[in-house]
């Protein structure tokens, strides 16, 4: 194998690999006296307590984790008020906020991101949750100071580090589908050193949801996640973190009764970061961030002859320096410049591309009242292929008393066109259609012209001389809390997402086999809006109540027009005659269900030394495709029905060190075999969890 600069500084990097969170500089904390605050740092990169926050937020807490007994992220972030977890081929899950969907939410690992997005979805699911210590939301567009990707929001994954001389647990879950998860997390920490240790081995057998066929929804799997982390402070001024993180994916599968195959999974990240507090109110930290993501895979027929093998490696590195200066306890500044490099090379592409983007952000965060506090920020990126975008936010809470507060804030968030979009240059073997991305236009079509492949050409080449614009939203969330007392607080949010320049993918062109060649973009312009709200209550010491329901409409403005212009034509049956549909046979977006909700109760057994819980989530009906034929969504399409999920888990502690834990989930045993593929039914687990 021969190593270029690109692999050579991607090892070092990795090798270096750093956890940054500690390093975060607090901010003004509001007093508070019945209950210790939750903290985060998404929101704004430094420390806030969540209750003072102007954003839409909300923490997951560690203890949650652990008493649900779920070990992927997926199943935490579904039971979540605004959270929807979507199934992607091949069992994978993303994830919807204020319903945008996968592709445009920021996916962190102690702030940094992840990679890894082949078909638009980062997959939730190989990400395990043994060493969480938090999950943070934030819900609009973060595009002022996390750039693209973060137009719809962002969840940060915040990893344990050692709070005592020695700590170490060893976690096991077993259950259906013959599914193991095993890990283990130690660490050590003296006067200046910290280091920690998190393994973790995830088995299944996948599962089958239609046993009319011969292949598996979800082939046998085996995955590994390990984690090392170290801090060591040079003095209270100064301290430097390093990190490093793996995983891989062996997955053998079936594509049909003649083609079976492998795929292999790899993933490392690291950072390394340097802190430096000049002052008691400046502080500079210096980071280094790399990570890649690959996969392979290959088909072959039964007596072994390889049918088709593809690759996707993905390889992004970031140096940022930020400083933080608080200036008082009303007034506070962050400023940061860094550089992005992203790298693919990836079968059926055009090109291998290369992403460069430098970056400045800079934010002012204010109590110029006692009761009110102001967030003002923007973030400007200038890149290499696409035009540089300047993404302002600005965020606002009035604190009326200790029970009453409202927020408010307005932010534009982007998100660059994927490399899928600009390069894709892919032609299915089988059926014969093309896909072929912005860029590879002009010299795939004049080669298909000059081939004879071509019979009609519906977009002229011409169309695509400009580049692929962005895609930019405006988001807007008007919240208020209200706590009726210390037993029943409650939360809600109204909020309107406009989204332009959307890239969907388009015919434009017929080839001469009866089959289409598809591109991508700039055209129509839509918009979700509705409200969220949540609760928790606490009638008694040891019981908790908490859920949540969100009132959703996804819809596209031109397709809004066109229903209403009365030129939209629908069909109760194939044979039927068409009618005119007015306004409101327009259902809205595909996959967005109007109404979502979760219920959940958390009940102590102290003198037990157990607890048990219940966790309940209902999504309506929503429409995948469009099966009468307009091109829209509407009331006369098919639906998938609506359904609740309920799952329950008890634990038990026998002896200091020692619990033990029970559940089950999809209680209900609800299945969808054709629409609802990462949802397996009913599953029985028992869990076992020992500490040093």
């Amino acid at each position: 194998m021969i190593l270029n600069s690109k692999h050579v500084l991607c090892f070092i990097v990795g090798m270096l690999g750093v956890y940054h969170v500690q390093a975060q500089t607090p901010l003004r904390v509001e007093k508070q006296t019945d209950s210790l605050e939750e903290v985060l740092i998404t929101a704004t990169r430094t420390q806030r307590q969540l209750s003072s926050l102007p954003l839409p937020a909300q923490i997951i807490s560690k203890e949650t984790i652990a008493q649900s007994g779920s070990v992927r992220l997926s199943d935490i972030l579904a039971e979540q008020t605004g959270l929807i977890t979507v199934p992607d081929y091949g069992g994978g899950e993303g994830i919807q906020i204020q319903g945008l969907d996968s592709q445009y939410i920021l996916i962190l690992i102690d702030g940094v991101p992840l990679v890894g997005r082949s078909a638009g979805t980062l997959d939730l699911s190989r990400i395990t949750v043994g060493n969480i210590k938090q999950i943070e939301v934030v819900k609009g567009a973060s595009s002022s100071l996390y750039g693209s990707d973060a137009l719809g929001g962002v969840i940060n994954i915040i990893t344990e580090s050692p709070q005592k001389p020695f700590q170490s647990a060893i976690n096991y879950r077993g259950g259906s589908l013959n599914s193991h998860d095993l890990s283990l997390n130690t660490g050590v920490k003296e006067e200046r050193l910290a280091l920690s240790l998190f393994a973790n081995r995830y088995s299944s057998d996948g599962y089958d949801l239609d046993e009319s066929t011969s292949l598996q929804t979800v082939e046998p799997f085996t995955n590994y996640t390990a984690q090392v982390k170290g801090k060591y402070d040079f003095s209270e001024a100064t301290s430097l973190l390093l990190s490093s993180r793996f995983y891989a994916q062996n997955q053998e599968y079936r594509a049909s009764e003649i083609l079976s195959g492998e795929s292999d999974i790899t993933e490392w990240n690291g950072q390394v970061l340097f802190s430096q507090q000049f002052t008691d109110k400046i502080t500079s930290t210096l980071e280094l961030y790399g990570t890649n993501y690959r996969t392979e895979s290959y088909l072959q027929d039964e007596e072994g002859a390889e049918n088709s093998r593809s690759f996707y490696d993905q390889t992004l590195l970031r140096p940022e320096l930020r400083t933080v200066y608080a200036l008082n306890d009303k007034h506070n500044f962050i400023g940061g410049i860094g550089y992005t490099y992203e790298s693919l090379e990836r079968t059926d592409f055009s090109q291998d591309p290369v992403f460069k983007a430098p970056y400045v952000y800079v934010q002012y965060d204010t109590h110029l009242l006692n009761n009110l506090n102001i967030i003002a920020g923007a973030r400007y990126d200038m890149h290499n292929v696409y035009r540089s975008q300047l993404s302002p936010k600005l965020a606002a809470r009035y604190k009326v008393d200790n029970s009453l507060a409202f927020k408010a804030s307005v932010g534009s968030g982007f998100k660059a066109p994927a490399f899928r979009q600009l390069y894709f240059d892919f032609t299915n073997a089988t059926v014969g259609y093309t896909v072929l991305g912005y860029e590879a236009v002009p010299t795939a079509i004049a080669e298909m012209q000059a081939r004879g492949e071509l019979a009609n050409i519906i977009v002229p080449v011409s169309e695509f001389d400009d580049s692929l614009k962005p895609e930019t939203s405006v988001n807007i969330n008007l919240g208020v809390d209200y706590k009726f007392s210390k037993l029943l607080t409650t939360s809600l949010n109204l909020f309107r997402n406009n989204l332009n320049n959307l890239i969907d993918t388009r015919i434009i062109a017929t080839k001469t086999n009866g089959q289409s060649v598809f591109s991508y973009v700039n055209v129509n312009e839509s918009f979700t809006q509705g409200l969220e709200f949540s609760y928790t209550y606490n009638p008694f010491k040891n019981i908790r109540f908490s859920g949540g329901y969100q009132l959703l409409f996804a819809k596209d403005k031109e397709a809004v027009e066109a229903f209403e212009a009365g030129t939209v034509y629908g069909r109760t049956s194939a044979n039927a005659s068409a009618f005119v549909l007015d306004k409101k046979d327009y259902f809205g977006l595909y996959n967005r269900s109007r109404h979502t909700a979760n219920f959940k109760v958390f009940y102590n057994l102290p003198q037990y030394k157990a607890d048990v819980n219940m966790r309940a989530t209902y999504r309506s009906k929503y429409g995948l495709s469009d099966t009468n034929g307009n091109g829209y969504l509407d009331n006369y399409d098919t639906f998938v029905d609506g359904y609740a999920i309920v799952d329950f888990a008890v634990n038990k502690a026998l002896y200091k060190n020692i619990t033990l834990g029970a559940g089950i989930d999809n209680l209900l045993n609800f299945t969808d075999t054709q629409n609802v593929t990462n949802i397996p039914g009913r599953l029985y687990f028992a869990k076992l969890n020992l500490t040093l």
